[in-house]
């Protein structure tokens, strides 16, 4: 049976962390916290400004602006796959300066158990949910931020179950003069503490860097990411375009450095990131060159997604292309209670 969960959980992930995934434990900490963050193509790390969420993906980021802000994000999946995400920040005071909780959280729903002979075993379910606390420090008299997430991670996986924790490190530098911002993350450090079963697995450790510009004469925000800087060749060869010969035999694709290159960019933008209203665009260069079909068009790595504020309320809604099949939104709601 978690021969069978494991092969669930690499079909779940594989959307999102195609080859990369596969390789380590709970992968849903991967997946993005919010809508504006997955309009933009997933993993920006260099937003720092009111956005409570952004403090999931680089703790370097938590500032007093995010103070007493909360925020909660909903996504519906895959089948009855859901999962959801919530941020808190709080401003002690000047000294302390901001604390930031976060909690994300996915349920896979309800399967059939068969036993290897095709005997029904009776239903089961899966989950999984981590809960984070934050802090950053700006170091004195430079524009350097640093930060930390302390996680405590939990999976129910049919009968199994295990825990774990990590912890993320961020970086954060803010060139002021140019409005450029340099940000660079190492996620997910941390250690399977009780195994499902008797071998401890890996977490998935990442490796982002990343860079935005809000551009002086025109209202836009660019934002580039580059994704799982931990592992160079993150490419795997199609087997559809495999090319045949004569005699029979086939010779796999070769991906090139360019095209590996390319699959660890994300390029997103934000028109109007500073009004209440805004509209947000990405492309996920892995996520489309993976999910695209052979001679069809259907604008795998596209996502796009807007925001908007009343009072002190705002609305986020994205939607990512991934398959013909398959695509998602995500919905996120962002209170200001002070």
């Amino acid at each position: 049976m978690l021969k069978k969960i494991g092969v669930f959980l690499w079909f779940v992930v594989s959307p999102v962390c195609a080859q990369i995934g596969g390789q380590s434990v709970y992968q849903f900490l991967n997946l993005v916290q919010s809508p504006r963050q997955a309009a933009m193509g997933g993993k920006t790390v260099t937003i720092m400004d009111y956005d409570v969420n952004q403090a999931n993906f680089n703790p370097a980021t938590i500032n007093p602006k995010m103070g007493n802000h909360l925020a909660t994000n909903y996504s519906k999946y895959y089948g009855e796959i859901a999962y959801g995400t919530a941020s808190y920040a709080y401003t002690w005071d000047r000294h302390v300066q901001t604390l930031h909780v976060g909690v994300n959280y996915v349920n896979y729903g309800n399967f059939d158990g068969y036993d290897e002979l095709g005997n029904q075993t009776g239903a089961f379910s899966g989950s999984e949910g981590a809960l984070s606390i934050g802090y950053a420090y700006n170091i004195p008299w430079t524009n350097l931020h640093v930060g930390a997430n302390l996680k405590l991670i939990t999976s129910t996986l049919e009968r199994y179950n295990s825990f774990g924790a990590a912890t993320d490190i961020g970086l954060l530098y803010i060139d002021e003069k140019n409005d450029i911002n340099f940000g660079l993350t190492f996620r997910n450090i941390g250690y399977q503490i009780k195994p499902y079963d008797a071998v401890r697995e890996k977490l998935p450790f990442e490796i982002d860097a990343g860079i935005s510009q809000l551009m002086e004469n025109v209202p836009i925000r660019w934002h580039v990411t580059f994704e799982n800087l931990q592992q160079w060749n993150i490419a795997f060869a199609n087997p559809n375009r495999a090319q045949g010969s004569l005699d029979g035999s086939t010779k796999e694709e070769q991906v090139s450095f360019f095209n590996n290159t390319l699959r660890h960019v994300i390029l997103g933008a934000e028109l109007f990131p500073e009004k209440a209203f805004n509209i947000r665009l990405g492309y996920n260069f892995r996520r489309g060159q993976e999910l695209n079909i052979i001679d069809q068009r259907n604008f795998s790595g596209v996502s796009a997604g807007f925001s908007l504020r009343f009072n002190k309320v705002r609305f986020d809604y994205s939607y990512a292309k991934y398959t013909l099949a398959a695509n998602t939104s995500m919905f996120g709601l962002m209170i200001d209670l002070n």
